[in-house]
This record gives C-alpha cells, sequence and structure tokens, in this order.
C-alpha cells in the first residue's frame, strides 16, 4: 500500500494518517501548556503581582512553544488548518494584551469538527476552558481526540436522528483538565469575549464513558449478587463493544434536549429551575434514548440491547453515588429510575442481593418514560411554579423528600408573592438524600469510582489494579 505524504514544517514530509501523539512536537505541546496552566488565575489571566509568579517573558517563551508545537503538528491535520492558524493568533494575541483574561472566541469561530465526520479522523483542539466535572478554572488544555464515527452509526444518524452538531469522540492523549471525571468537550466551556449566537459543536468522549461504566458496573454487579444475562456479561468486559452503545446512547440523548414535547428551553441555559427539573430532562434524555434502543432491538439492530443496560446500569449504580450531594440532578435521575423499578418489582433488594426481572425492565423503564412525558407535555399548559409543583409530586411519589424540606410541606410553605425563580432558594442542597440501600452502595463503590479519574480504553487496567 502507498503511504501518502504532507509536507511538514522545514519542509520534511510526514505520514497523513500519522497518529498526533507519535509526532515529537506533541509533548513539547503538552509541556509548553503544562507550564503555563499553574500561572493562570481562575478567569485564566496571569497575575503577575502575585506570589511566585513568572516574569512575562518567561510565559511568552513559553505561549511561543506551544505555538509553534501546532503549527508542526498542523500539517497532520489538513481538514483544521484554519482553525489551527485562527489559534496560534489568538495565542499570541494573549500575549500581545498582557495577558489578560483569554478571549479565543477566534479560534472557535474556526473549529468546525461537525463539518466533517469520519471515523478515526484526528483532532488537536487547545484552548483556554473549565472541564465539566474537572477542572473549573479557565486553564488552557490541550487534547488530542479520534472522531467515532462508523457508517452504521453516520446511518442511523442521516436516517433517523439527526443531531448534526454531534461528535462521538474519543481521548488520544491531555493536559491535566482531563485528567478527571470530566467525558465531555463543549464548547460553552471556552473563554471567550462574548457567546456566539449559536454553536455547531459538542462532543462527548465514548471510550472515557465506556472503561467507567464497565469498571463500575463490574464492580457493582460484585457487590450486589447480580445475575446477568450471559451476553451482558460479555458486553460489560467489551471496551468496543461499550464504546458503541455509548456513542449511540449519547447521540440519541443529545438529540432529546430539543425534541419532544418541551415546556421551557431545552436546555434551561437561560432559566433558575429547582434541581429535580434538571434531573428530569437529564433521564427524559436518557430513556428515550433506552426507549428507541428497544425499538432498535425489536429490529435487529445489534446494539440496541446493549444501549438498553448501559442506561441502566450506568444510571442506577454509577450516576446516584458519583459527586457531591449539593444538588446533583444527574443523581437525583439515577435514584429515580431505581425507586421506579424497585416500586413496580422489577429491581428486589432481598437476601442481599439485588434481583432484576429481566423480562420486565424494558416494559416499565418505558413506563417511566411516558410519565415524565406526560408530566412535559402537560406543563405545556400550566404556569411555570405548577409545573414545578407536579414535577416535585412525580419525584417524591417515589423518592423520599428531606424531613426539613419547604417544598415537601406544599405551596402553603412557600411564600408565593415572590417571584419563581426566588423559590429556588427554599430548595434544599440534598432536597431527595440517599436511600439506606445507596448510602450503603456509595461505601462500597467509594474507591471504584473514584479510580475512574482519567480513565480511557488505554489506561483502564492502571486504574482497575488502583482500584484494588
Amino acid at each position: 500500500m502507498t503511504e501518502t505524504l504532507v509536507p511538514g514544517t522545514g519542509g520534511a514530509a510526514i505520514a497523513a494518517d500519522a497518529r498526533v501523539v507519535d509526532h515529537p512536537a506533541w509533548p513539547a505541546l503538552k509541556a509548553a501548556v503544562e507550564e503555563i496552566r499553574p500561572w493562570q488565575s481562575k478567569d485564566g489571566s496571569i497575575d503577575f503581582e502575585a506570589e511566585g509568579a513568572p516574569a512575562p517573558e518567561q510565559v511568552e517563551a513559553a505561549v511561543e512553544r506551544a505555538a509553534a508545537a501546532v503549527e508542526q503538528l498542523s500539517p497532520l491535520l489538513p481538514h483544521a488548518t484554519a482553525y489551527h492558524k485562527a489559534l496560534v493568533a489568538d495565542l499570541r494575541k494573549w500575549v500581545a494584551e498582557g495577558f489578560r483574561v483569554p478571549d479565543f472566541l477566534d479560534s472557535l469561530m474556526a473549529f468546525h469538527p461537525a463539518a466533517e465526520r469520519a471515523d478515526g479522523l484526528q483532532h488537536l483542539v487547545v484552548f483556554p476552558m473549565y472541564t465539566q466535572n474537572g477542572n473549573p478554572d479557565r486553564n488552557f488544555e490541550a487534547v488530542v481526540l479520534k472522531m467515532v464515527w462508523p457508517e452504521w452509526l453516520s446511518e442511523l444518524e442521516r436516517t433517523r436522528y439527526d443531531n448534526p452538531l454531534f461528535l462521538g469522540i474519543t481521548l488520544e492523549d491531555f493536559t491535566p483538565g482531563y485528567d478527571t471525571h470530566s467525558a465531555v468537550l463543549f464548547p460553552e466551556t471556552i473563554a471567550v469575549r462574548e457567546a456566539p449566537e449559536r454553536f455547531t459543536w459538542g462532543g462527548i468522549f465514548c471510550d472515557r464513558e465506556a472503561a467507567r461504566y464497565r469498571k463500575v458496573t463490574e464492580a457493582a454487579v460484585d457487590i450486589l449478587g447480580i445475575e446477568l444475562p450471559e451476553d451482558i456479561a460479555r458486553m460489560v468486559e467489551d471496551q468496543e463493544r461499550c464504546e458503541k452503545a455509548f456513542v449511540l446512547w449519547d447521540m440519541v440523548h443529545d438529540r432529546t434536549h430539543s425534541h419532544g414535547d418541551l415546556p421551557f428551553d431545552p436546555f434551561m441555559i437561560k432559566q433558575r429551575q429547582p434541581f429535580w427539573m434538571y434531573g428530569l430532562e437529564e433521564l427524559r434524555c436518557d430513556l428515550t434514548a433506552f426507549k428507541e434502543a428497544v425499538k432498535l432491538e425489536s429490529e435487529g439492530n445489534e446494539h440496541g440491547r446493549d444501549v438498553q443496560y448501559a442506561v441502566l446500569f450506568d444510571r442506577m449504580f454509577r450516576f446516584p453515588v458519583s459527586g457531591d450531594r449539593n444538588r446533583n440532578y444527574d443523581g437525583l435521575g439515577g435514584q429515580l429510575l431505581f425507586a421506579y423499578l424497585h416500586k413496580h418489582d422489577v429491581v428486589r433488594w432481598t437476601d442481599n442481593t439485588l434481583k432484576i426481572d429481566w423480562m420486565r425492565a424494558p416494559q416499565v423503564t418505558n413506563q417511566l418514560c411516558a410519565e415524565i412525558e406526560k408530566l412535559y407535555r402537560d406543563g405545556i399548559d400550566r404556569p411555570k411554579l405548577v409545573h414545578w409543583f407536579k414535577a416535585y409530586e412525580l419525584v417524591s411519589t417515589y423518592l423520599a423528600p428531606h424531613p426539613g424540606s419547604t417544598w415537601a410541606k406544599g405551596p402553603d410553605a412557600l411564600d408565593l408573592t415572590q417571584p419563581p425563580r426566588k423559590l429556588v432558594d427554599d430548595v434544599l442542597p440534598d432536597e431527595f438524600p440517599l436511600s439506606m440501600f445507596y448510602e450503603a452502595l456509595a461505601k462500597k463503590l467509594k474507591t471504584v469510582i473514584a479510580s475512574c479519574k482519567g480513565i480511557t480504553a488505554h489506561n483502564a487496567d492502571t486504574a482497575e489494579r488502583a482500584a484494588a
């Protein structure tokens, strides 16, 4: 087979399909970024009056090394040349403006990964940004990723689940902001002078999701004594198969935020609402993916059944016991799913063993999805506050509110002369505490979940040894 070569910097030829992380400029870029990060304040600027601050010349030299590395790597990625040029310009502009709060709007607007979704296509991403469930500060990050876009997924997106902004991606290598629990790459996390009118892409790292899912599910199955169906046991052992399940789940979930009977802004970005509203929205999207997976399985799609068990196990075993208990809306969704299935005898915790009615699980899970969809549809005709109370009523049917909850006492306990957004202040940080079942499970899974920090398909074995 003939190897395709492209011109590199300095006239050297390099293979067009070469891995970015194997090029000597990649470790140079990582080193430069990791040198800059500790100097940055929370907003991404550098305070040269702070104790231990570097000299401006020292920062400028590090930024220039980063820019030079990007220029050396760019020939490997001809589909992103415009972005790399804008990125280098933004880096040098940051230097010229005295290392103030970074503004990388120009390079963000030049980055269009969703315009060419091809399986295995590499991207080099460098931005000042925070990472969701990772680093809250707008430090510089450098990430090499690969697109996950097999033909079967492309066909489903084209014919059934249109989602032109979605990116299924995997991690090749990264700087410390992604050596965390973060599994997404979203443009709204990037430091810019003003938010664009619309974003054109959003990425989810299915390899991290799959590796984390496998690790936590294996531990939960062992702790809870679950007897898995043979085919699902094989799935949990198979990283590639799990990645396929997650990328399909992610694509349908992401699409669902803007589909269906929605009584509000689907992403709720501009609204202040009680956190159970966010929890129901995320759960609605997951259960829609589950419902579609049931349909796909009935049509013979090999990934449909895998998606169902990815949703069930990740939602029930990891979500409720991950993160803190401060308005943990994702955790709440997992608690609600488990409680609903328990109430309907699909899951039973008896004799220190979790028994699951595998035959009824799809039907009853879809039943919960239908209840949430009805809540949404009816909400179109309700005032906001009434809708919030109806949602609270749905959740509290299956989850016990905190004994000190004001909202649990009903409308008479709240000052209804205030606007609804003010009443959010009366919501407790842990409005729906963990059940005794989950309190015990959280203690047993704590080490395993912590070991998933920074996990990828490449280092999952290392994480397993750390959890042992």
